[in-house]
């Protein structure tokens, strides 16, 4: 029987695309990732299924769509019993796997229920590091257990959702690669999967001081803006949004950081009203770049353990962040490229094809499927995304995967600013992009991009006669692409 790789994965959370130096970002420090990216196959037009954290992730880890697996929103009071996560089905193959850092496939204001059956022998779960930490909270116990450090007054001390924050030695992401490095140095004779999940770039932008330091705010580029954002995201202030009014970051001053007072488990979610855009930039950069530096350290003893060669290493977030993009911040029920499109690198030095850029559209519900291909599994029937292993591996054309990408949002974020429950979908087919949304609004409202024309979106084609027929046909293929990611059931066995 071959050797089956080992799974290295790795997941940041609210990571936007264009956030990695040698994939077109001159402003951001990422050596090891762009490493990677010269090991592999960068997927460069990766698209999540949700723009929002547990829908994202329920999709990708069972590959299959939200409106399959049901898992819609964030707040869910447990994950569904009858989904099957693939570190289950690898671990019924012999794997050994674990966690490390969110999980979140149910709540996580409290210690996750975990799903049965999940396939982690090993279980490190960390959530949001805050003060209040629920008891179970394995970056907190490290803290208090091997740092001596008292976690609520690390934390406490802490004011304002953008700035330096806790000292890069008590960083949840050094947690994360402490213990990414403990499994990956245990002894076994069976191959393993690790999943790594750290808690940033999510808000509040808060890196370790050094990092923040490496930045020039004044050499940072301003978020993608025009005049007429402001006007035309009135349009959608009744779509749940986390920012409800935009603002033009060229005259934000940060003068007043409405968020000084906010408890910090609230930070992620209430966004400041007033920011620097290009210091909330450097912060964000310097969270991607400590990052970065956990990866280097996990490859190197990756390197000197002898496990290198043969670990598929993916790299992915579950989704993106607007950081001022059109005057927003933070994410929603909106489908920019800064909130939907994502970066994807996977590497395999034994087998996989290297330094390859791919332009396929590509979906995170296509990460399963991919992992039981490379694994010489067979893939369930009930799986809805298509495997990427046939490009890694050079027998495919690395141009072309699938014809388009759909992301959703049905009233996922909840809590009592997004009491409007609105309803969104997206459909791209490489060119042109239609989303549509339902809620409490005025009139029928919707967005149609022709991103080869217009790739930063300012053009809104939907309200414009011209374009009718296509918005028809887009509509239409639209409300195709949604009904095919509905389930399959079950496994049909005869005629009648």
């Amino acid at each position: 029987m071959k050797e089956k790789p080992n799974i290295l994965w790795i997941c940041t959370e609210q990571q936007r695309h264009d956030t990695i130096h040698a994939l077109g970002n001159p402003y951001i420090n990422t050596p090891n990732l762009d490493c990677q990216a010269k090991q592999g196959v960068a997927f460069e037009n990766t698209y999540t299924q949700c723009p929002i954290c547990t829908p994202s992730r329920a999709t990708f880890l069972t590959g299959r769509y939200p409106a399959s697996h049901h898992v819609k929103q964030n707040g869910n009071d447990h994950f569904p019993g009858n989904e099957v996560l693939v570190t289950k089905l690898l671990a019924d193959a012999g794997y050994d796997c674990g966690l490390v850092g969110k999980l979140h496939l149910s709540r996580g204001d409290i210690l996750e229920k975990r799903p049965k059956n999940d396939g982690y022998r090993f279980f490190k779960w960390s959530h949001h590091p805050n003060p209040d930490y629920p008891h179970g909270h394995a970056y907190a116990d490290w803290l208090k257990e091997v740092k001596g450090v008292d976690p609520k007054e690390l934390y406490g001390g802490l004011s304002g959702s953008v700035g330096p924050g806790v000292p890069d030695e008590l960083h949840q992401t050094t947690w994360c690669t402490e213990m990414a490095i403990e499994f990956i140095k245990q002894k076994r004779n069976e191959p393993w999967l690790l999943s790594i999940n750290p808690f940033d770039p999510h808000p509040p932008f808060d890196p370790p001081k050094e990092y923040l330091d490496r930045y020039n705010v004044e050499d940072l580029p301003y978020p993608l803006f025009k005049e007429n954002d402001i006007e035309r995201q009135k349009s959608f202030r009744e779509i749940d949004q986390q920012t409800r009014d935009a603002i033009n970051p060229y005259k934000a001053l940060a003068k007043n950081d409405t968020t000084k007072n906010v408890p910090r488990g609230d930070m992620g979610s209430i966004p400041p009203n007033d920011y620097n855009p290009r210091y909330v930039k450097a912060c964000y950069y310097a969270m991607i770049e400590k990052i970065d530096n956990s990866i280097g350290q996990i490859i190197k003893i990756l390197k000197e353990t002898g496990q290198y060669k043969n670990t598929i290493i993916i790299f992915h977030a579950d989704h993106g962040e607007l950081l001022g993009d059109h005057g927003l911040i933070y994410k929603g029920c909106r489908f920019f490229e800064s909130l939907v499109h994502i970066p994807l690198i996977i590497s395999w030095p034994a087998k996989a094809i290297k330094n390859v850029r791919s332009s396929a559209l590509v979906e995170l519900v296509d990460l399963a499927p991919t992992l039981l291909d490379a694994a010489g599994l067979e893939i369930p029937y009930y799986m809805q995304g298509k495997s990427l292993f046939p490009i890694l591996i050079g027998e495919k054309d690395c141009s072309y995967h699938k014809p388009y990408v759909i992301s959703e949002y049905q009233g996922t974020i909840g809590g009592d600013l997004m009491k409007d429950q609105t309803h969104g979908f997206m459909y791209y087919d490489g060119r042109y992009k239609i989303a549509i949304y339902q809620g409490r609004t005025s009139g029928k409202i919707g967005e149609i991009y022709d991103l080869k024309e217009d790739p930063g979106e300012f053009n809104n084609l939907w309200d414009n006669l011209e374009y009718k027929d296509l918005k028809a046909d887009l509509v239409y293929k639209a409300f195709s692409a949604y009904l095919n990611t509905s389930d399959t059931g079950i496994l049909r066995t005869g005629v009648y």
